[in-house]
């Protein structure tokens, strides 16, 4: 009887992992070596590309080099989440990644890539992006991890400041922990137990900032000036001026301007509320700005009377309710006709399909990652509405870490700098041995199960 032929080994892992964070608005990548005691921060790189009014093209960070943003058209590869256009995916990725001048240069063949994805993906675009990543970039080994899920790669009990002994080392990943990942496409809800994400849990919201600044583009157009073709104008007061209420009722009703002919107070003098935002015009002012609100120059008439006294230019929108009112979407998702439950309820949810035992322990840990953890007020307001409507004796904890944009990259280099990473990964061998397939069950299974 021939002797049975032993399995063929694994190459040795490549010492460098690019950790790659695909977001719908952004880019978050950068370089891990194991050795390293702590990681440099990732580059932000917008994943998009740009077309300006003089038909100049700008790929990835190239449009770091625009001098004029008005009218700007964008084309992005990512739609709801997920990867739909390779194309233009795979453009930005060279210009970031492998041409002769690229920022990040890699050699594909000695890297693994550690690629982070949002929760319950469809089957055929993994299938795309595992094909894309091993037959198009030929890397040496590649992991297709949950994104929110490597967020349990963190120190989560240092975000929530918890009072413990100095010598006492973090326990990574976190045993148990629910994250609110809140983008540019969606929000999704993951309770994430020792690592891994509870799929059956997973709730997702349409409300992302992208529903958000075009939300605000139609209140804006309807109200003020047509901005339409200024997507990134948009998004930048968006991101500069919008707030999440507290007292979304009393809010409401001190920015509310009367019925026909009356002139109410909290109008008059904005209410602590109304803001101006001065428009940037590409020549003198590169970027818009949020100022306080001036009464005394409430009319048009008397703006445009006091920029010709100073010998200015300004274009000044006065931003009343769509300050609140935009993002009072996460929460009130109805306000435009979706037929969706708002954030609070999502995580009730959630939480409803797990036993009550584990409840405690993921209501204390509630981490929120993503842009739109930016909005001032959002924790607050995310805690106050939870406890609302958990039951008495569970303890609300929300919060989020210092950075939510990288929050999530950073949860990844701390996996690949870990001796897991070599369990999770596929290599390029592995691949071609045994196919599309294969891989996705093994992704599906998570890998070394």
């Amino acid at each position: 009887m021939a002797p049975r032929k032993s399995k063929p080994s694994r190459p040795p892992p490549p010492s460098r992992t690019l950790v790659l964070d695909n977001g719908a608005h952004t880019l978050k990548a950068g370089f891990v070596s194991p050795d390293e005691t702590s990681s440099s921060p990732p580059r932000i790189i917008p994943n998009c590309i740009a077309r300006d009014r003089d038909r100049h093209t700008y790929v990835g960070s190239e449009i770091s080099q625009c001098k004029d943003f008005g009218e700007i058209a964008f084309r992005r590869p990512v739609e709801k989440g997920f990867i739909v256009n390779w194309e233009a995916q795979k453009e930005i990725w060279e210009r970031e990644f492998f041409d002769a001048k690229a920022p990040q240069q890699c050699d594909p063949s000695e890297t693994t890539l550690l690629l982070a994805e949002p929760p319950n993906s469809l089957p055929v675009l993994q299938t795309n992006c595992d094909q894309m990543v091993f037959e198009e970039f030929g890397f040496a080994s590649y992991a297709r991890c949950n994104g929110p899920a490597l967020n349990a790669w963190h120190d989560v009990q240092a975000i929530f400041r918890t009072p413990r002994a100095p010598d006492m080392v973090a326990q990574l990943p976190a045993e148990v922990l629910m994250v609110i990942d809140s983008g540019y496409s969606h929000t999704t809800v993951t309770p994430v137990l020792r690592g891994r994400p509870v799929h059956p849990a997973v709730r997702r919201l349409d409300v992302g900032g992208k529903l958000m600044s075009n939300y605000l583009t139609r209140l804006l157009s309807l109200r003020h000036y047509d901005m339409r073709n200024d997507p990134y104008i948009v998004n930048e007061i968006k991101e500069q001026a919008c707030y999440v209420s507290l007292d979304f009722k009393g809010d409401l009703e001190r920015s509310w301007k009367g019925t026909r002919g009356e002139r109410r107070e909290d109008f008059l003098t904005g209410g602590g509320v109304a803001r101006d935002y001065v428009l940037p015009d590409f020549h003198t002012r590169m970027k818009g700005m949020v100022r306080n609100y001036d009464p005394s120059q409430n009319s048009r008439a008397k703006k445009l009377a006091a920029a010709r006294a100073v010998g200015a230019n300004e274009d000044v929108l006065t931003l009343r309710n769509e300050r609140f009112t935009v993002p009072e979407l996460l929460f009130h998702p109805s306000d435009i006709g979706m037929r969706q439950s708002g954030l609070a309820n999502l995580v009730m949810e959630s939480l409803s399909v797990l036993p009550i035992g584990l409840w405690p322990g993921l209501l204390a840990n509630i981490v929120v990652v993503g842009g739109n953890g930016l909005f001032d007020g959002f924790i607050q307001r995310l805690q106050k509405e939870i406890v609302q409507l958990v039951p008495d004796e569970c303890i609300v904890r929300v919060a989020r870490p210092a950075d939510p944009i990288t929050s999530t990259w950073l949860g990844g280099a701390n996996l690949a700098k870990s001796e897991e990473l070599a369990g999770l990964c596929i290599t390029k061998q592995e691949y071609e041995e045994h196919g599309g397939a294969w891989v996705a069950r093994k992704f599906a299974n998570g890998v070394g199960d």
